[in-house]
């Protein structure tokens, strides 16, 4: 009984997880100050690669998507003005903000606002409601080249200056509280808190990701052998997409910084040069959930026989393990037998993405 009662809450605890779909979404920013530029798009593990937009782009920065009025914002620093586009096309529909210097970095904060970091103009913070009306400059001190920012966890913001090779702290009202640091990074990019309160800085010049404690002193390079890196989003269980754009790729490590892989390969659809790398939660509705479109025999053991009833409406196969991370992808076009000899006893997920969107799951359990 006890062992049915742990599964029953395996399955649920993954039926919450597994309903966290993502997208990734990658600017390029070309051949910086001079095109091609484009937004790329891909599926959680990087497939499916597609162009999202062009239009009207000019050295794009960044991304961010307000869900419920179906947009999402591209900043441009060529054309000093953050753009309007429909989430589901990638189309242009108009100026969201123009007047800024140079936009560059944009979060949502906790007050509802976006907050826009300047790659010139007077180096302050700017604010907007999601509408696209101006709020405020929000801090008092001008920071140069302005590329990356995140809050700790009491509310203060951080800003990083990409020539100046500092970050730079504010209060909650946005006053200066002065320089955070401003040694051992020669081009800082993005910067963002771990749980544990630590500032972790891509320094675009420097091939790290480096590592600071809460009082702005330096700890250690927490990820090597990068090359202009920009571009960051952090997946539920920890792992970290880090655009490189001296390969032309996307790279994925986890929590620890250890490298997993490159989940956009160098070049993929043309990309040259990623300066933003973000993910998209695609909430998984009831209506999306196939039913009885395949079956598993055995449910337990080592080897997992599918059958399918129309294996030309089949998307994708993939094996989730109980932290929804992907441990196996099938080849849909040999034989749709997974062979879990010599992976560790444990709940497991196969799961079917059909070309109509839906999908299903089996529960197995291996036991070798």
């Amino acid at each position: 009984m006890k062992h049915l009662l742990a599964f029953l809450s395996t399955l649920l605890i993954f039926s919450f997880i597994s309903a966290q779909q993502f997208e990734i979404y990658v600017s390029d920013a070309g051949n910086f100050n001079e095109p091609p530029w484009q937004i790329l798009k891909f599926d959680q593990d990087g497939s499916n690669g597609e162009v999202f937009t062009t239009d009207e782009l000019a050295w794009p920065q960044d991304i961010v998507f307000i869900e419920d009025q179906g947009v999402v914002l591209i900043s441009n620093l060529n054309t000093n003005r953050i753009n309007r586009h429909d989430a589901a096309t990638g189309e242009f529909i108009d100026i969201f903000a123009s007047g800024i210097g140079g936009p560059t970095r944009m979060k949502v904060g906790s007050d509802g606002l976006l907050y826009v970091l300047q790659w010139s103009g007077n180096g302050l913070v700017k604010r907007y409601d999601l509408n696209g009306n101006f709020v405020d400059d929000f801090t008092d001190a001008a920071v140069l080249q302005s590329i990356g920012l995140d809050w700790d966890s009491n509310g203060d913001l951080y800003v990083s200056s990409f020539s100046g090779g500092s970050v730079r702290k504010f209060n909650q009202s946005g006053e200066d509280q002065g320089i955070f640091f401003a040694a051992n990074a020669l081009g800082p990019t993005n910067i963002w808190f771990n749980d544990v309160g630590e500032l972790l800085v891509c320094d675009w010049n420097g091939s790290t990701v480096k590592r600071f404690d809460s009082d702005g002193q330096y700890i250690d390079e927490f990820i090597s052998g990068l090359s202009q890196s920009e571009g960051v989003d952090i997946f539920p269980n920890g792992n970290i997409l880090i655009g490189n754009g001296g390969t032309s790729a996307v790279k994925l490590f986890s929590n620890d910084g250890t490298f997993i892989e490159d989940i956009i390969l160098s070049g993929t659809l043309g990309l040259i040069r990623p300066n933003a790398a973000i993910l998209r939660e695609m909430p998984v509705s009831m209506h999306e959930i196939a039913q009885d479109k395949f079956e598993v025999f055995p449910n337990i053991g080592t080897q997992f026989k599918l059958q399918i009833s129309n294996m030309g409406q089949v998307n994708s196969i993939e094996v989730f393990n109980e932290l929804g991370q992907i441990v196996h992808k099938m080849d849909t076009n040999n034989s749709l037998i997974w062979n879990a000899e010599g992976v560790q006893n444990g709940h497991f997920f196969i799961r079917v993405l059909f070309k109509d969107g839906t999908f299903e799951e089996k529960s197995v359990l291996v036991e070798g």
